[in-house]
């Protein structure tokens, strides 16, 4: 077979270079189409890239922790490789890849020419037997009338495209060849073609990876969870933080608990041979974990690590922290920053949610006062329709719709997916979209999809027990808002003091677009959601 060489491609995000994270084949592996190389991370996130042909993998050339620039070779492997015809016919010798809806196509794959050298033909369908964990890039057109006919077979060029032998990716084509060598050039399309242009086969790896990405199971970190209920403690507090959604019951030995609980077992230390058992069928559930946790006082001793004999670490400033750096530092020094801050008796909002997390309509979904928060902030929008905008030296762009951003934090750093429509969801919906990006960002899943084009960002600083602080606006936002910790506070009722639970908002904007009393008007609105759930009634 001949050998192939697979350059890193543009994955759709304007990428010039990312980290190898984590290699899924080895030397000698066969691999299929479509299977998962490796696993990269961007500035942006983690990306699984799948392979365009099948073959045997001959060599790694690149090293896990290495960063590498778009269009180097990262990976080969030796596969009779088949293309699209119509592809084939545009491409330029040793040049880039044709035009697809007038956008450059991506980097391509190196592969050795046969001997002889045969007409192309169009390439046979395969549906990709397994998915990647972010969606397909698209596809290039693949008309047949660009294809030549059987009457008239097209001239062929000096370094044309070989006959096809094995299938390859349905997003993978011939982009070109090599000058020097002749090989051909085979690569992913243009991330910005129309989805309707796709083939049948990459529309289906895109929808089951966008399916696998809002499935995906998740580690517990702290990330866009809010308080707990009145009354409970700081155990209870740190517990209902990390959340769960039902999966199936495992079983391991005597113990029987789901994977969730068995997770919140081992972060709590607690042995669940040792917790007695409430749930169905002697089935240990989170309330069992959380009593054990309590009896044996396991947050009592936190053991704090030995310096060592190392003076200074050193990390290298890279993915998402270099992102994160640059972005924060431009929105710093461009948007001139003005902050606002309220209490806000939330006791209503908490006796609001204890109500839905009883309700049948919201079983097996997550529900939080993060949610009431995220519907008061789509109210308070609607009513002052500026602070849902951007920001260029020529306009000001209102948008009439709203991609809520939920700044979640993560093992790999802070990142802030959005929910895209947020405006146009029920409570229900609402939820399920919060509990679906957080679990999926703290499985660290999250595409540049999630993260692109959001209007309005909220954070939650409260599950880290912080009242307030001043956020700084995500670029290209002009508002962020965020919520702090609820507990209980003494508060002036009638006259007369009493226990309720308060929050505290704080929220930034972009002064250039956002006047004093807009941004009252708007941090009022969500504190009066917050104080009367009712009002979403309007």
């Amino acid at each position: 077979m001949p050998a192939a060489e697979f350059p890193l491609p543009d994955v759709g995000e304007g990428l010039t270079e990312a980290e190898i994270v984590q290699w899924r084949v080895a030397i000698g592996d066969e691999v299929t189409v479509d299977q998962v190389l490796v696993e990269i991370e961007t500035a942006k996130s983690l990306v699984e890239l799948p392979s365009p042909f099948a073959g045997t993998v001959t060599g790694l050339l690149v090293s896990e922790g290495d960063t590498v620039e778009v269009g180097k070779p990262i990976i080969r492997v030796d596969s009779d490789v088949q293309v699209a015809a119509g592809a084939a016919a545009g491409g330029q010798p040793g040049g880039p890849a044709p035009a697809v809806d007038g956008a450059p196509a991506s980097p391509g794959v190196a592969v050795a020419p046969p001997a002889a050298v045969a007409p192309a033909a169009p390439a046979a369908q395969t549906p990709p037997p397994q998915a990647a964990a972010v969606p397909a890039p698209a596809v290039a057109s693949t008309d047949p009338a660009a294809a030549p006919t059987q009457a008239a077979p097209a001239a062929q060029p000096k370094h044309a495209a070989p006959a096809p032998a094995q299938p390859v990716a349905d997003n993978a084509t011939v982009v070109g060849t090599d000058e020097s060598s002749g090989a051909v050039l085979v690569g992913y399309g243009s991330a910005t073609t129309s989805p309707s242009r796709r083939k049948p086969g990459a529309r289906r790896a895109a929808a089951l990876a966008a399916e696998a990405s809002r499935a995906s199971s998740a580690d517990a970190v702290a990330a866009a969870e809010a308080a707990s209920d009145p009354g409970e403690d700081s155990i209870s507090q740190a517990v209902e933080a990390q959340g769960s959604r039902p999966r199936k019951k495992v079983s391991t030995g005597t113990v029987l608990a789901k994977p969730p609980i068995r997770k919140l077992a081992k972060d709590l230390d607690v042995d669940l041979t040792e917790v007695v058992p409430t749930g169905l069928a002697g089935e240990v559930t989170r309330d069992d974990v959380i009593r054990h946790a309590k009896q044996a006082s396991v947050f009592r001793n936190i053991e704090t690590p030995e310096w060592g004999d190392v003076r200074r670490e050193t990390i290298p400033v890279k993915g998402v922290r270099k992102a994160i750096a640059k972005a924060m530092t431009t929105s710093k020094f461009t948007a001139p920053h003005v902050s606002l801050f309220v209490d806000v008796d939330a006791t209503r909002t908490m006796e609001f949610v204890k109500r839905l997390k009883s309700s049948p309509t919201f079983a097996g979904v997550k529900v939080s006062p993060l949610l009431v928060f995220a519907k008061a902030v789509i109210w308070a929008v609607r009513r002052n329709r500026s602070v849902n905008s951007t920001w260029t030296d020529q306009e000001i762009i209102v948008h009439h719709f709203v991609n809520l951003g939920i700044a979640a934090a993560t093992p790999r750093g802070l990142i802030v997916p959005n929910i895209k429509d947020a405006q146009d969801m029920s409570l229900f919906e609402l939820a399920k979209a919060l509990e679906d990006l957080t679990l999926t960002a703290r499985d660290g899943k999250t595409t540049p999809q999630q993260m692109a084009d959001g209007t309005v960002t909220i954070t939650n600083i409260g599950v880290f027990g912080m009242d307030t602080g001043t956020p700084i606006l995500n670029p290209g936002e002009v508002a962020i808002i965020a919520m702090g910790t609820i507990k209980p506070k003494p508060w002036v009722v009638d006259g007369e003091v009493r226990s309720r639970m308060v929050t505290t908002i704080g929220a930034s904007f972009d002064h250039r677009v956002v006047d004093g009393d807009v941004a009252s008007r708007f941090v009022h609105d969500i504190a009066s959601v917050l104080e009367e759930p009712a009002l979403l009634l309007d």
